[in-house]
């Protein structure tokens, strides 16, 4: 009987950091990101330890190598994690948005509506990160659970960072927002359902979780009512908009 052993998994599935060794890539900022800090904290403070080629654990590679192409990869056609005839976008029951959106507002301004913290429209691609990645130097990442396989993947999964400074952004009025870092622990959860093709390529992506938990968790603009529901209040000022400094 001829051998009919399973095909090899892909790269993207078993490392969470395979794209980063795309170095034929064309990258944002010209050089191939830094995730070592996040790796470091997600190894630090994480709730779940997955066996290595558990289905958990696959899901969570997946989604973490797909989040490194949306984030910096300049080219769609070097995006790997993808099925470029059918991928799509999805939050909260919205409409589904092709990769060409997400590589134009950035992943930030794809996921979250204008609120009285913040405003994609009043931020490009790259104010947006340095927005939260200035606030929150490394925000990890894990799966908590995994309700059904390929080709339809549901899973639940956490996401959190510190806020080690100052949050600087603009709502949705246009007005500049700032909160005083407090230091602790900023945390979201939400459930996505993937379809997949045989290569593990996300076809279509549906997201749900709630945008505003995190702002919650820093604290209430001055003249709101109700505060914030975890976390520490802060002072919140508005006034005229300025400039960002680029970080990584």
């Amino acid at each position: 009987m001829a051998d009919t052993a399973a095909p090899a998994l892909p790269d993207y599935v078993l490392d969470s950091d395979a794209v980063l060794k795309d170095v034929s890539a064309r990258w944002r900022h010209r050089k191939v990101p830094d995730y070592s800090g996040t790796r470091a904290d997600y190894q630090r403070t994480k709730k779940m330890n997955h066996e290595p080629g558990s289905l958990i654990s696959i899901v969570e590679n997946l989604v973490k190598n797909w989040e490194i192409e949306a984030s910096y990869k300049l080219d769609l056609k070097d995006w790997r994690t993808i099925d470029h005839d059918k991928y799509t976008f999805a939050v909260n029951g919205g409409p589904p948005t092709p990769a060409e959106h997400m590589l134009k507002v950035g992943t930030y301004n794809a996921i979250i509506a204008p609120n009285a913290y913040y405003s994609p429209e009043h931020s490009d691609f790259a104010s947006s990160h340095v927005t939260f990645k200035s606030m929150m130097p490394t925000f990890a990442w894990e799966v908590l659970e995994v309700y059904s396989g390929p080709p339809q993947v549901a899973f639940r999964w956490r996401h959190w960072g510190e806020m080690k400074n100052d949050y600087e952004g603009f709502n949705e009025k246009g007005e500049r927002i700032t909160i005083k870092a407090h230091g602790g622990t900023l945390e979201i959860e939400g459930v996505t359902v993937a379809i997949v093709n045989d290569k593990l390529q996300l076809q279509k992506v549906e997201t749900w979780f709630d945008p505003l938990e995190m702002f919650r968790q820093m604290g209430s603009p001055v003249g709101q009512e109700g505060g914030a529901k975890s976390g520490p209040s802060a002072n919140v000022s508005g006034g005229c908009p300025m400039g960002f400094k680029t970080k990584l």
